[in-house]
């Protein structure tokens, strides 16, 4: 079973644009995460600690948000990013005792889509997403629900090119996520395990009218 998280740290900024990925078609309508600072205090590798203090996103506002224990079953928050690295990524869903949200009036669900992220234009039916059983967006390790392949060796997280999800939000509406790296500037490759991190990069569209359109071109 896997998830989606986002955790809690303090002085969080982000900077959102109307532009995708430098390596994208143009696109007026996504909304683009650059360097959102996650735990940055926490080290990956030897000696180092591997609990990272969550961070939570709300997908309407644009914005990270503060969520004490008391706001975790709410839905102020749509994305709680946890794990090694602020990597793992669980959706607001209230149904399930290991998400952040349970307990809550989360409705949130996520379906992963081996299509670019340009290319996905519909969200799935509400049962399908009803049948999913992914709980956590993290880790690639031969199963659904990853977005990044991962070294025990090395210690790098290396994004999945072309793969999106779907996203039903805490509230009900639907939007499309792509998630770029944890590295700061998002760069292409990263060899340097001191590569600053993790710095959140990731693009979304999210429909404001509750429809299941997701076109962004």
């Amino acid at each position: 079973m896997r998830i989606l998280t986002v955790a809690v740290l303090l002085g969080l900024c982000c900077s959102c644009t109307k532009n995708n990925n430098a390596t994208d078609a143009p696109d007026v309508v996504s909304v683009v995460i650059k360097d959102l600072p996650g735990d940055t205090a926490a080290r990956m590798g030897t000696g180092g600690s591997m609990s990272f203090k969550t961070v939570y996103f709300n997908l309407d506002s644009g914005k990270a948000v503060t969520i004490t224990d008391a706001d975790k079953a709410t839905t102020k928050w749509d994305l709680a990013f946890t794990g090694p690295y602020n990597s793992e990524v669980y959706v607001n869903y209230g149904g399930y005792q290991y998400n952040p949200g349970y307990g809550g009036p989360g409705k949130g669900a996520v379906l992963q889509i081996e299509k670019p992220y340009q290319e996905v234009t519909t969200a799935p039916s509400d049962a399908d997403f009803s049948k999913t059983t992914l709980t956590k967006i993290g880790w690639e390790s031969g199963s659904n629900g990853g977005w990044f392949f991962y070294s025990m060796d090395n210690h790098i997280a290396v994004p999945i090119k072309n793969r999106t999800f779907v996203i039903r939000t805490a509230t009900g509406k639907y939007a499309k996520l792509e998630l770029l790296n944890v590295y700061k500037g998002n760069p292409p490759v990263v060899t340097d395990l001191y590569w600053p991190s993790p710095y959140l990069n990731f693009r979304y569209f999210i429909q404001a009218d509750g429809s299941r359109s997701l076109r962004t071109q």
